[in-house]
């Protein structure tokens, strides 16, 4: 039995992910934070990861301001196509967009009619 989990753990211990023998290289790499909040960065690594980002104060009418960010980052996948995504993320929220992200299918045709009369019926009074 012990020789049985042994070479379990063993088979594991084998089939996992190596980590690379060399480091990889970063190629490129700036950072600014100015004084007003403001902050940029990038990195571009040998591996062919790459990002961006930069963000400032946003005044969204509110008592205390926003922070309005936007950037990028692409990487190559396990089967050598290049993923790319980029973002907003403010007072709505994080907003992705990238060809990899998944879209909800279409609306079926008699749904959409169905909340295109309701959004045209006159509100029911409640009982």
């Amino acid at each position: 039995m012990k020789t049985i989990v042994f070479l379990g753990l063993l088979a594991v211990a084998l089939a996992a992910p190596q980590a690379p023998s060399e480091p990889i290289p970063i190629l490129k790499q700036e950072s600014e934070i100015n004084p007003d909040g403001s902050y940029s960065y990038s990195y571009e690594t040998g591996n062919g990861i790459n990002a961006e980002e930069r963000g400032s104060l946003k005044d969204i009418g509110a008592e205390e301001p926003a922070l309005q960010v936007e950037g990028q980052f692409a990487y190559p996948s396990d089967d050598g196509t290049n993923i790319q995504l980029s973002y907003i993320a403010n007072e709505n929220g994080f907003q992705p967009q990238g060809a990899h992200i998944p879209t909800p299918p279409p609306i079926p045709e008699a749904i959409q009619r169905a909340l295109a009369y309701l959004a045209t019926a006159p509100p029911q009074a409640e009982k």
